[in-house]
This record gives C-alpha cells, sequence and structure tokens, in this order.
C-alpha cells in the first residue's frame, strides 16, 4: 500500500514468477519450492514495515526480496533484517544513504542509486529541449524523506554543473488533499520546467495536479517514482511536454524478460519489474550455490553468482542455472536489467529516458 501502491503489484509479481520459475524446476536442492510470503512496507509508514518483517522472519522465511522504497527499506535492514542475519535485495530503494548502511553484507539491491540517477536526470535535462527551447532554469519539489531529499540534492547539484539555474528546492509533504500554496511558491521563483521527485499516487501527483490547475507549470521534469500509466491516465495530454528517467536496460536480457513475463501475465513495461525479478531470481540462485537455504548461506552466495565469472544466466533459464550450480559451475547471472554489483552490493545500473508522448510514457534511449 502507500504513495506506489499502482506500482507495487507488478512488482511483486515479477518476483513471484522468478520464484515460480525456480521452483516449477524441480532443481532447487534436489527438488524443493519455494513459497514466497508477502508483507507491506506501505512505503512510508517505517514503524509498519518493521512489523511487518517482523512477521515474515517468525515464519521463518530464507531471505526477504524487498523492501520498496528507500526510507522503510533502511529501517527493516537496520532494525529488523541485519540484527536477525536475514538477506534483504531490494529491487527499487534507490537513496544514496544505503551505500553506507552497516548491513553487515547482507543488504543487496538490483536497482542504482540516485547518486548516479540524479546526474542521469540532469544530463537528460540539459539535453531536452520544451517548446523547441532548450532549458535555462528549473524549480525542483521532493517528497519530504530519505529518497526525496537525496535524489533532489544529487539533481539539483548536477544542473548547476550543467549552468542551469535552480529557481527553487522545496519540500513538499504527502497525504495533503491541496498543494496549491507549494506550488504558488515554486511559482514565484519561476522556472521553465517543475521538477517532480515524489511519488505517483501520492503528494508528487498533487503537485502536478496544482501546478497545472494554476497554470503555474505545463512542463515537468519526473522522477522514477513518477514515472507509471496511473499518471499519464490521470492526466493525458496535459503531460506530453514532460520527461524523466528511471533504471532500466535495453540490453539482451531486458528484451527476453519482456516475453518471460508477458506469457507469465505480468506487464514488463511496469518500473523495477526487471529489477524484481532479478532480485528474487538471486535469492533462489544463492540457496543451489551454497547447497541451502541456511541464511548465512544465502548471504555468502548472492554476489558470486551475480558477478560470475562463469556461464551467463537470463531470464527463463533459472532451471538450467540451478542444474549448473548443482554440477558445481558458476554462473553469472546477467537477468532482466544486466546485473552487476559494486563491492557493497547495489548495482552499477544503467536507465531509460522517458517522454510522454501522445499521452503515453516513450522509452526514448538507455543512458
Amino acid at each position: 500500500t502507500g504513495p506506489i501502491e499502482s506500482l507495487t503489484p507488478a512488482m511483486a509479481a515479477s518476483a513471484e514468477l522468478a520464484f515460480k520459475e525456480v521452483s516449477d524446476s524441480g532443481a532447487l536442492l534436489g527438488g524443493e519450492t519455494i513459497t514466497p510470503i508477502r508483507g507491506d512496507s506501505t512505503c512510508i509508514d517505517s514503524a509498519a514495515a518493521q512489523t511487518a518483517a517482523e512477521d515474515l522472519i517468525s515464519q521463518g522465511v530464507a531471505a526477504i526480496m524487498g523492501a520498496d522504497c528507500s526510507g522503510v527499506t533502511g529501517a527493516i535492514a537496520t532494525n529488523v533484517a541485519v540484527p536477525n542475519g536475514v538477506v534483504m535485495i531490494s529491487p527499487s530503494a534507490t537513496s544514496p544513504g544505503l551505500t553506507t548502511l552497516d548491513d553487515k553484507g547482507l543488504f543487496f539491491r538490483t536497482a542504482p542509486s540516485d547518486a548516479r540517477g540524479g546526474q542521469i536526470l540532469a544530463d537528460i535535462t540539459k539535453d531536452t529541449k520544451v517548446s523547441n527551447k532548450s532549458i535555462g532554469s528549473v524549480a525542483v519539489t521532493y517528497t519530504n524523506n530519505d529518497y526525496g531529499k537525496g535524489l533532489a540534492d544529487v539533481y539539483a547539484a548536477a544542473l548547476k554543473a550543467h549552468g542551469i539555474t535552480v529557481t527553487e528546492v522545496a519540500a513538499h509533504e504527502d497525504g495533503k488533499a491541496d498543494y496549491s500554496a507549494e506550488v504558488a511558491t515554486l511559482a514565484a521563483a519561476g522556472g521553465d520546467v517543475l521538477a517532480v521527485i515524489g511519488y505517483i499516487d501520492q503528494g508528487g501527483k498533487g503537485m502536478i495536479q496544482a501546478s497545472l490547475d494554476s497554470g503555474a507549470f505545463d512542463a515537468f521534469v519526473l522522477s522514477d517514482g513518477m514515472i507509471g500509466a496511473s499518471l499519464t491516465e490521470a492526466f493525458g495530454s496535459a503531460l506530453n511536454k514532460s520527461f524523466g528517467s528511471l533504471p532500466g536496460s535495453l540490453g539482451k536480457g531486458s528484451g527476453i524478460f519482456a516475453t518471460v513475463a508477458a506469457a507469465g501475465g505480468v506487464d514488463p513495461s511496469g518500473p523495477y519489474t526487471g529489477e524484481s525479478y532479478d532480485a528474487a531470481a538471486l535469492i533462489a540462485l544463492a540457496i543451489q550455490a551454497g547447497g541451502s537455504a541456511d541464511r548465512a548461506s544465502i548471504a555468502a552466495n548472492v554476489m558470486g553468482v551475480a558477478n560470475g565469472p562463469g556461464i551467463k544466466i537470463y531470464p527463463g533459464e533459472l532451471g538450467k542455472a540451478l542444474g549448473f550450480l548443482a554440477a558445481g559451475k558458476a554462473i553469472d547471472y546477467e537477468g532482466a536489467t544486466g546485473v552487476s554489483f559494486t563491492s557493497v552490493g547495489e548495482a552499477a545500473g544503467s536507465f531509460l529516458e522517458k517522454e510522454i508522448e501522445n499521452s503515453k510514457f516513450r522509452t526514448v534511449k538507455q543512458r
């Protein structure tokens, strides 16, 4: 539930698709299966998220695929998962602060940090024309949490390095019925576009609504948390000047994943679906690599299956990968997103530049 609730069903289904593929193969530890158990992180309520994680751990889970948003992910890792020795692999927590988490080697993420994402978004802003004019000034609004502030700081600094004026950087709170006062403050500062670093089903959407209603802004730069069909369905052609970015790949694995996901009834175009499949796959492959679903064994083997060297593995090939591991052969899991972890266990990552054309998001290119 929470401010990205329209995005998470496809993410969960994508992870469970990987778990089903593993179970159906009959190759996991000589015929074991994986039973997924869901818990609601809420995205924004750390206490509720920790309670949900504690419930999962009390049921004996081997590892956690998640959480989604950065603040609750950090809270679960620090207060629940790490003290209990449980691996977490998040597909979508992007705050730069998670890079230095004291995780005892238990926290990984298949999404890249906003330290890179903010730079990419600024590069796209520099290269994009709105109404045939280069963007010279940007107002920035961000959701007032770890994700929003971390990405806004990186983005604003990168804009300034490109010679683009940042007129105002202001937080907004989620859960409000009206954002006209926040928009008025940003409008007074001016800006060719408004960058909205927030959540698609919450304050970010509200900021766009208030901007359009007042005529303050008609072009928006969208962070990853703002990209999804529910936004274009809500605003239609009013967003046709808008653009943004989110982690993703156009590589070999992405094309294969699209076919595998569609066959499994999952929309592969949704944000973080590929990253969710990959996070789940890495858990299963780490179990097989260590010959055990023991939590410490999983932790010791995630990096090895993710980074190789070994036989490259793509979506739909998890049964084959389990067979290789059982035979003592090394694998290099490429997956849907070209998985390659840094030394602290986070994706180096590539990004997809998105623009809205004819009231729909369209991928321009990979960055």
